[in-house]
């Protein structure tokens, strides 16, 4: 009878390991595509930053001419 309640046990408690494994995994996932947006987000108004300043760079060497 002992055999059989061990086996339960540790049957139950790899499930409850990995149950909290998968949560850790999924808040991770959930972290990383955080910064994810908010690196494209950074990248999307570098690259405006970087449009102004050639534009402005543009209008300047016109004036020069």
């Amino acid at each position: 009878m002992f055999w059989p309640m061990l086996a339960i046990a540790l049957g139950f408690l790899g499930i409850a390991v990995l149950g909290v494994l998968g949560i850790k995994v999924f808040l991770e996932a959930q972290r990383l595509g955080r910064q994810v947006a908010h690196t494209t987000q950074r990248i999307n108004q570098a690259a405006e930053d970087l449009e102004r300043a050639a534009v402005d760079l543009a209008r300047t060497g016109e004036t020069l001419r």
